[in-house]
């Protein structure tokens, strides 16, 4: 089979799909197209001009079996650019949707993001979403949105969306199951300069943050949390891990000079095996995360050996069960402060299991959705 695939803004977690979704299927002939992950609101509408219109016109116009696009590809302008494609069957991945973003401060509100997810989910012929959260955010979404129409608005714009759209999260890759994750000489020399330089003792309980430190991932709770941590005395360590920006939240930095005394790994931690390390000498990984389509991150970390602890919001009740979800800081605070004492007594923390996510588990079903023929997928 010949495919197509179209990564409009080739993000980390959009790269991490598309290599597992190439790599689980070699005997298919792929062709791949990507677009660098930058100039966002140029990138997701200037997409198709870029590919139609640039070096990769005649790769567009050949004959395809397939085609697989990320949402952030402008299909429908792609397929009035290039006629060539209008009939290949084509399926849109949703890593995320434009409805269900936390607005930053100062931030121009634009309704041209959501339209393109519309115009997208309406010229695709199957829709996969990451996770049920991610199908209904935008479904929802979506019909506020057409209400605010002043006119000429067609009825049956969602339930047409609904009647393609299914369920399918980002696999992990099978090497992460069967690493070995115990390395009998690991240290913490990778530690920050600044931060906590004695003994990693036993009876501590060592928690790892790893995210980008952006405005949404709630750098603001996780301060409040560690001052909940603190107020009640409890012995804990952090590593804090991610990439820093230039206009992260300031609370990163409060957080720094507040609890530098708790603070393990600072940072961006570049080499891959080294970040799974430290997550296996870790005991929960936390997330702050004000919005998460599926969460590879931690899904990601519970692989290595930790035990999650997320937002009761979200996509997180989906894959987690409730005893490790909390509703607000107090909550996060308390069980974080029960696991400090199963800790400190010597005790096991609850683990979640992901096999169910591993590409392996997951080869079968995308080889149903998309080696179908061309009438089922638009018949989905």
């Amino acid at each position: 089979m010949k495919v197509l695939l179209l990564s409009a803004y080739d993000a980390d977690s959009h790269k991490r799909w598309r290599k597992g979704l190439v790599a689980a299927f070699p005997e298919w002939q792929w062709t791949v197209l990507t677009l660098p992950p930058r100039y966002f609101s140029w990138r997701i509408r200037g997409n198709s001009l870029s590919w139609a219109r640039g070096e990769t016109a005649q790769i567009l116009k050949q004959q395809w079996d397939l085609i697989v696009a990320t949402s952030m590809t402008d299909l429908s302008a792609l397929r009035g650019l290039v006629p060539e494609i209008v009939g290949v069957p084509t399926v849109v991945y949703f890593h995320e949707n434009q409805f269900a973003y936390p607005v930053s401060s100062g931030a121009f509100q634009s309704i041209e993001p959501q339209l393109l997810n519309i115009y997208t989910a309406l010229a695709g012929d199957l829709l996969l979403f990451n996770s049920e959260y991610n199908r209904r955010t935008l479904i929802e979404g979506a019909a506020k949105l057409l209400k605010r129409f002043p006119d000429c608005v067609p009825v049956g714009i969602c339930e047409e969306i609904t009647s393609k759209s299914k369920v399918l999260p980002v696999p992990l890759e099978d090497a992460l199951f069967t690493q070995d994750y115990t390395q009998a000489d690991f240290c913490w020399d990778h530690r920050w300069g600044q931060g906590y330089q004695g003994e990693v003792s036993e009876d501590k309980l060592i928690i790892s943050w790893a995210a980008r430190w952006e405005y949404d991932k709630g750098a603001d709770r996780l301060l409040q949390i560690l001052r909940g941590l603190k107020e009640k005395k409890v012995k804990f360590l952090l590593n804090l891990m991610g990439q820093s920006f230039r206009n992260s939240p300031k609370e990163f930095e409060q957080i720094q000079r507040e609890f530098s005394e708790n603070l393990l790994v600072v940072g961006y931690v570049e080499s891959e095996s080294l970040y799974r390390q430290t997550l296996h000498n870790s005991h929960v990984f936390l997330s702050t995360a004000y919005h998460e389509f599926q969460g590879l991150a931690v899904m990601e970390a519970a692989v290595a050996g930790c035990t999650p602890l997320v937002p009761d919001e979200q996509c997180y009740p989906e894959f987690y069960p409730e005893g490790l979800r909390y509703l607000e800081v107090s909550n996060a605070v308390a069980r974080l402060e029960t696991m400090a004492n199963k800790i400190h007594c010597g005790a096991r923390l609850v683990k979640v299991d992901f096999q169910a996510v591993a590409w392996r588990s997951n080869r079968n079903k995308y080889y149903c959705v998309l080696n179908c023929p061309a009438t089922d997928i638009i018949s989905h």
